[in-house]
């Protein structure tokens, strides 16, 4: 099956290299033979893909952690957001990316409680809020978010994004710059301003891009195989810490995305991304004023694709690089986030 796959891999290179024009049939291809290549066994098979044991997360307490954030639910536009909050201090908002979920970020909030008033909500359609009303672009799921900082009483935030969420965070800046203080991305590139390279997998870009936008196949692919399809994917797997995800971590994940409908929600926030492209070219007519820190993690795969995207459309950036760290900074090196962070918010 690898042999046959990697065949057709080759066949679908010499392709793209003589034509551009079918991208996107193409990629849905490169798609699906790449997520052969990871797990076909699995699928073929219906074998389970094995999580390798980690150490049990020393960091996260779930005990001392309740004793400062607490969990809700708000109605925006119809839309049943869930959101944890904590802390003392001007307003921090953290936005997760996919697979994740607000638990994402619990590492990194109980430093940053210390200082500030913490929200970390779930994005709609994932974790435990309900579905979006308004669809799945970015500029749509900002304005979600815009709304329930309103309902807590904030006018103005400071705003962390990561993955998706940092697309969504910088979609928040850019139509409501009044309401952002300083900005903190990482670990993603911009649709419009780089996301597209990312995408082309002829050139060398990510597989996964072109699979999730296509309709209806990776939600029949990857049903009740959620575990195995996120474990592929790398969504457990850190570049640096062995023990930045435990098997609670990895159940706690599962809990929600093995739910109905949790999957698609995730697969429709990338649908949306070349329409993303157009919005951002759009409202980056009008650059960022306010402070912007862009963060990549030393062992990921951003390079400076992230920096420079960010660059085009903001004018006061700052850059850095957290060592030792793949793609999931606040799971592999929670207390380095942390720091760079405040140092950042407290200028």
């Amino acid at each position: 099956m690898l042999t046959v796959a990697r065949n057709l891999r080759n066949f679908i290179t010499a392709k793209m290299k003589k034509s551009i024009s079918g991208l996107i049939p193409i990629v849905l291809l490169a798609s699906l033979t790449a997520l052969f290549i990871l797990f076909g066994d699995a699928i073929l098979a219906r074998k389970s893909v094995d999580v390798p044991a980690i150490a049990q997360d020393t960091i996260y307490n779930p005990a001392m952690f309740a004793r400062t954030f607490t969990h809700h639910t708000a109605n925006v536009n119809g839309t049943q957001l869930h959101y944890v909050t904590g802390g003392k201090g001007e307003p921090i908002v953290l936005l997760h990316g996919w697979p994740k979920t607000w638990y994402k970020w619990r590492k990194v909030m109980p430093a940053l409680a210390e200082r500030y008033t913490v929200i970390v909500p779930d994005l709609p359609g994932l974790g435990d809020s309900s579905p979006s009303t308004t669809g799945y672009d970015k500029r749509a799921i900002a304005q979600t978010i815009y709304q329930l900082v309103n309902q807590l009483g904030f006018q103005q935030i400071n705003l962390v994004g990561h993955d998706i969420g940092g697309m969504v965070a910088y979609a928040y800046a850019a139509t409501h710059p009044e309401g952002i203080r300083k900005l903190a991305l990482t670990e993603f590139w911009l649709p419009g301003f780089g996301l597209e390279e990312g995408m082309d997998v002829a050139n060398g870009g990510s597989w996964h891009f072109g699979f999730h936008i296509t309709p209806n196949i990776p939600e029949m692919l990857t049903a009740g195989k959620e575990r195995e399809y996120l474990t592929a994917m790398g969504a457990f797997k850190p570049a640096s810490t062995a023990n930045a995800f435990s098997e609670a971590d990895i159940e706690e994940y599962l809990r929600t995305y093995a739910q109905p409908d949790k999957m698609h929600a995730g697969f429709e926030y990338y649908r949306t991304l070349l329409a993303d492209g157009r919005q951002n070219r759009e409202l980056a007519q009008t650059k960022l004023t306010m402070p912007v820190l862009t963060l990549i993690g030393s062992k990921g795969v951003m390079g400076n694709r992230l920096q420079q995207g960010i660059q085009a459309i903001a004018k006061n950036v700052q850059s850095d690089v957290i060592q030792n760290s793949g793609h999931w900074l606040a799971e592999e090196q929670p207390d380095v986030l942390a720091q760079k962070l405040i140092a950042f918010f407290d200028q």
